[in-house]
């Protein structure tokens, strides 16, 4: 995974997204309704695991790919096996940016 430098901007900007910021929580709360296994952290940021039901790999990858667009200063690897797909993040090792990714770990 790429982590962005320290200099990427703290900021998200959703202005050119295909929905709102209500419509991409409403989402992330379908999906985690869904298809979640279980959240943790790793030693460089935190991971999502989703059951690898039809269709969820390519939810997630599109979900992170919107996600990243918004927020450049995220690192996204989604990785999938048979039964499961990993969603990893990280962030910078800013004040900041660890802020908005306990945000997101917190995401319901």
């Amino acid at each position: 995974m790429q982590i962005p430098p320290a200099s990427t901007p703290v900021a998200c900007d959703m202005s050119t997204a295909r929905d709102t910021p209500a419509e991409r929580l409403a989402e992330y709360q379908r999906l985690f309704a869904r298809a979640l296994v279980a959240r943790e952290r790793t030693d460089v940021g935190i991971r999502f695991r989703f059951r690898a039901d039809p269709g969820v790999e390519d939810w997630v990858r599109d979900l992170a790919a919107r996600e990243k667009a918004c927020c450049p200063f995220f690192g996204f690897d989604i990785t999938a096996e048979a039964s499961e797909v990993r969603w990893d993040a990280a962030v910078p090792d800013t004040e900041a940016a660890r802020a908005v990714l306990e945000d997101f770990y917190a995401l319901s």
